[in-house]
């Protein structure tokens, strides 16, 4: 459902250039749980981007339901739903009609997005507040109309980018089960963070980057057998140690 292949993304950074994605290849299945892992700065996001077709890769390419996102960023769109922490909410709309409005951007029809908003209305206990203006609104209930509103066109891709982001323990717990829903659903669902903790509870399979790079990839029996480590933190704390041993040894003078 997802194909990234040998992409890589460059930016201009006075006379030099910044290497943020280094021929980076991974896919992800329907149903399946991809964690795209790494600290800040790692690469993740400028990733997730590519995927959308926001932004162009200086190479390689990334495809969704099999349509290169460079080449087709509408409608790789129109698959994807998107959860971002640092997405917000029109706030003197309600509920109601944030969900109605993101349906009719995507081209649902009228009576199919007031079936899913009925559903998803169930599904994350929106109907006290439905018709309540977002302004008003607690953060948990906004997450919650959030997560509705990256489901409203019923895609079969969803990116999740941090999250957890700034959520306490209960919303925190939303996201668990909303990721859980997914895998029901058959979403092909990629998790972008550095909490490689809540990674491990969430994910069935983990691509580690590092500075732009997949440093491992596998699911946690996989990884836990190549590296002898039990943890995400202990496996990536080593294989970065060793990256950065190799790196270090190529810099010094023969």
């Amino acid at each position: 459902m997802i194909s990234v292949h040998e992409l890589t993304k460059r930016f201009p950074s006075g006379r030099n250039e910044v290497l943020a994605v280094d021929h980076l290849s991974f896919s992800v299945a329907a149903g399946e749980v991809y964690g795209l892992l790494g600290p800040n700065g790692a690469g993740k996001t400028t990733t997730l981007r590519m995927i959308l077709g926001l932004l162009e890769p200086t190479s390689g390419f990334a495809e969704v339901d099999g349509l290169r996102s460079s080449q087709f960023p509408d409608e790789v769109k129109r698959r994807i739903g998107l959860v971002s922490a640092s997405a917000g909410l029109y706030q003197w709309l309600s509920a109601r009609e944030v969900l109605l409005f993101f349906a009719d951007l995507y081209g649902t029809q009228p009576d199919q997005a007031e079936r899913e908003m009925a559903r998803l209305s169930e599904l994350l206990d929106l109907g006290e507040y439905l018709d309540r203006r977002c302004a008003t609104l607690s953060t948990g209930q906004q997450q919650r109309v959030q997560l509705a509103r990256a489901l409203i066109h019923n895609p079969p891709v969803m990116l999740l980018d941090e999250p957890t982001r700034g959520l306490d323990v209960f919303g925190s717990h939303v996201i668990f089960e909303y990721i859980g829903h997914l895998r029901d659903q058959g979403k092909a669902v990629i998790v972008s963070t550095h909490r490689l903790h809540e990674a491990q509870e969430l994910c069935d399979r983990f691509g580690l980057l590092h500075r732009g790079r997949l440093a491992m990839e596998g699911n946690l029996e996989e990884l836990r057998e190549a590296t002898g480590r039990q943890t995400l933190v202990e496996m990536f704390m080593n294989s970065v140690g060793n990256l950065f041993s190799i790196s270090t040894a190529k810099d010094r003078p023969a």
